[in-house]
C-alpha cells in the first residue's frame, strides 16, 4: 500500500497550476479503489484526487499535479492554505495544551476566540459565545437557545436555505436531494419562507419582505416563532443576494414580535465578503450570529454569538460539548483574526470582488446562458439558464467543472438546481491566479 503514499521529496508547492497526468491519475486511482472498500458511498467527493499537501490557493495531489483552487475547502481556507500563521499557532498551542475540554478546566484561548467574537459581530451591546464543532452544531445551538429564551418552539427558515446535516438542519433545509433524502423522521416546528431572489421573483426588497412576513403570518403566526434563521447570502442555494431593503425588514418585524433573528454567517463571514460578516452590507446587527468555516483557518469550529441576555438564557450545562472550542483550533482562530485584522485581508476580498466579477461580467456579454453574475467580495456566483425559458440548466455547471478540472481548475458547483458555479477563492489568491482560472473557464464555456 506504501506506493500510493505521497512522496515527501517532492518540490514545495507551486504557485501555479500544473498537469502533469491524466485527472485522476495514477496514484489517485489506487487511493479511490482503497476508499471504495472503507469509506461509506454516502460520503462523495466531487473530484477524486487525493490531496498530498497545500499553500496558498494551490492542491497538489498524490500525483503532483497542482491545482488551482477556487473552492477552499467550501469557504474554510479562507485566508489561504496552510497559512503561515495559523500553522505556527496551532503548532505552539500542540506543545502546550491538546485538550483538557473547557466546561471542566477552561483555558483562556477559548475565552480570547469569545472577546474576538464579541468585538467583530455587528451590534455595539454586550455579547457571549459559545464554541462548537461545526456549523450544524452552531445552528443547533442557536436554535436551542432561541428556544430557551423566547419559551416558544417555531423555527423559520426561507426558501433554497442551507443549515446542514444534523436531524435538525435536515429539516431546515429546502432541498432534499442529497441532504435529507430517506434520513427521516425530522425535527418538527420547522417552517419554511419564500425568500427574495431578484432574477426569478423581480420583487423589490419591500415586496419581497412583505410577501416572507405575509407567509409566516398566516401559517404560523409571529407568537409561535422563536426564532428566524436567515444566511444574508444564501451558500448552496447559489450564493443568492437578496434585494435592498429585504433583510433589514425581516429583522424589524421580528424585533416588532419577540422572535430572535439569527444570521447563520457559516459561510459568508470572516471576511469572506470584504467585511467581517455579511450582515454589515445590509444594515442588519442580528440578536444571534452564527460562525463556522473560515473562523479557524482549516481546524474544526464554530460558535454562537449574541446578544449576553439571551445566550446567558440557557442553564448551566445546558450548552457545550467534549470538543466545541477546542485549544488548537481556538489557536488558529487567534491567529485567523490577527491576520484579517493587521494584514488587510478585508482590503483582498474586495481586491478579487473587482477583480473576478469584471471578468465574469465579461464571459457574461459573450455566452447568454449566463443568467446573472452575483454575490459580494469572495463570494461570487453564475447562473445558468435558458436564454429563451429561463429554465434553469442543471447540466452546464457540472460539464464545466469537469472541463475545469482536467485543465488542474478546481470549481464547485451550487444552486436548488444545480445550476450555478460559485467561486471561493481564498483571499491569498493573485489576480494572475484569479486571470488564468477565467481563462479556463472561459474554454469551458466555449466547448460546450
Amino acid at each position: 500500500m506504501t506506493d500510493v503514499l505521497p512522496d515527501t521529496t517532492l518540490s514545495p508547492v507551486p504557485t501555479e497550476r500544473r498537469v502533469v497526468t491524466a485527472i485522476p491519475g495514477p496514484k489517485s486511482i489506487a487511493l479511490q479503489a482503497r476508499r471504495q472498500a472503507v469509506v461509506s458511498a454516502g460520503v462523495s467527493s466531487a473530484l477524486p484526487v487525493y490531496i498530498t499537501r497545500a499553500h496558498g490557493a494551490i492542491l497538489v495531489d498524490v500525483d503532483d499535479n497542482a491545482f488551482l483552487d477556487l473552492g477552499a475547502g467550501i469557504g474554510v481556507t479562507t485566508i489561504g492554505h496552510t497559512d503561515d500563521a495559523v500553522v505556527a499557532a496551532a503548532r505552539e498551542q500542540l506543545g502546550d495544551v491538546v485538550h483538557t475540554l473547557f466546561t471542566i478546566t477552561p483555558y483562556e484561548e477559548y475565552v480570547r476566540v469569545a472577546e474576538l467574537l464579541a468585538e467583530h459581530t455587528p451590534g455595539d451591546f454586550a455579547k457571549k459565545s459559545v464554541l462548537v464543532n461545526s456549523g450544524a452544531e452552531a445552528v443547533e445551538n442557536g436554535v436551542k437557545i432561541a428556544r430557551k429564551y423566547t419559551g416558544r418552539n417555531g423555527v423559520a427558515v426561507l426558501e433554497h436555505a442551507y443549515h446542514g446535516r444534523t436531524n435538525l438542519t435536515m429539516a431546515m433545509n429546502f432541498k432534499a436531494m442529497p441532504y435529507s433524502l430517506g434520513f427521516g423522521p425530522f425535527a418538527g416546528d420547522v417552517y419554511r419562507a419564500p425568500n427574495s431572489y431578484p432574477l426569478h421573483d423581480g420583487l423589490t426588497g419591500a415586496q419581497a419582505a412583505a410577501r416572507t412576513i405575509g407567509y409566516l403570518e398566516k401559517t404560523v403566526g409571529a407568537s409561535d416563532l422563536a426564532c428566524l434563521v436567515v444566511e444574508p447570502i444564501q451558500g448552496e442555494g447559489g450564493f443568492v443576494v437578496p434585494a435592498e431593503g429585504y433583510l433589514p425588514a425581516l429583522q424589524e418585524w421580528c424585533t416588532a414580535n419577540g422572535i430572535v433573528f439569527i444570521a447563520d454567517e457559516i459561510q459568508s463571514g470572516m471576511a469572506r465578503t470584504g467585511r467581517y460578516f455579511a450582515s454589515e452590507h445590509f444594515g442588519l446587527v442580528p440578536d444571534l450570529v452564527l460562525s463556522a468555516k473560515g473562523i479557524a483557518g482549516g481546524l474544526p469550529l464554530a460558535g454562537v454569538t449574541g446578544r449576553a441576555e439571551i445566550m446567558d438564557a440557557s442553564q448551566p450545562g445546558g450548552l457545550g460539548g467534549t470538543f466545541g472550542g477546542n485549544p488548537v483550533a481556538c489557536a488558529a482562530a487567534i491567529a485567523v483574526f490577527d491576520r484579517i485584522e493587521h494584514d488587510g485581508l478585508l482590503a483582498e476580498a474586495t481586491r478579487i470582488e473587482r477583480s473576478l466579477k469584471s471578468a465574469l461580467l465579461e464571459l457574461q456579454k459573450a455566452y447568454p446562458i449566463i443568467a446573472e453574475v452575483r454575490g459580494i467580495g469572495a463570494m461570487l456566483a453564475i447562473e445558468f439558464t435558458d436564454p429563451a425559458t429561463q429554465a434553469p440548466l442543471a447540466e452546464v455547471p457540472g460539464r464545466i467543472a469537469a472541463f475545469a478540472a482536467q485543465q488542474g481548475v478546481l470549481l464547485l458547483t451550487a444552486g436548488t438546481y444545480g445550476n450555478v458555479i460559485r467561486f471561493l477563492p481564498s483571499l491569498a489568491i493573485s489576480d494572475a491566479q484569479l486571470a488564468d482560472a477565467v481563462t479556463v473557464l472561459d474554454a469551458a464555456l466555449a466547448s460546450l
